[in-house]
């Protein structure tokens, strides 16, 4: 079977935040077959040294699901749900952090947001 994954990028919604600040996602749609390994691309610029970086899953009507954040100085968490075939490395270097997904199921089809701090649940930054 073939799973779809739909990419859409989320930028921070403050006005306070410098214009560079922003995540940048592949438009469009990434198909892969059931079982497969893929690869959700995010870049993003930030006027900080330390950043904070987010993934959330949005199937259907659904409000967007917390899958993993990742943090310029700590690991970051990942959801329980999540943890067995999820996961992303944060670069600070090639200011990336790709969503792996492994083992794909059909359920795994869904909208994948990448967040930079204040995310899109509003959250300011400190």
């Amino acid at each position: 079977e073939i799973t779809a994954f739909f990419l859409l990028a989320v930028a921070p919604s403050s006005s306070t935040l410098a214009q560079k600040d922003n995540v940048l996602q592949p438009e469009g749609d990434e198909t892969q077959t059931e079982g497969d390994t893929v690869t959700l691309d995010c870049l993003y610029n930030s006027s900080s040294t330390n950043d904070y970086l987010f993934w959330y899953k949005q199937d259907g009507n659904n409000r967007p699901r917390f899958i993993l954040s990742r943090f310029t100085l700590d690991e970051g968490n990942t959801a329980d749900e999540f943890k067995e075939r999820f996961s992303s490395r944060l670069n600070s270097t090639f200011r990336s952090v790709p969503l792996k997904i492994q083992k794909l199921h059909v359920s795994d089809s869904a909208v994948y947001y990448c967040a930079l701090q204040p995310t899109v649940t509003g959250n300011k930054r400190i």
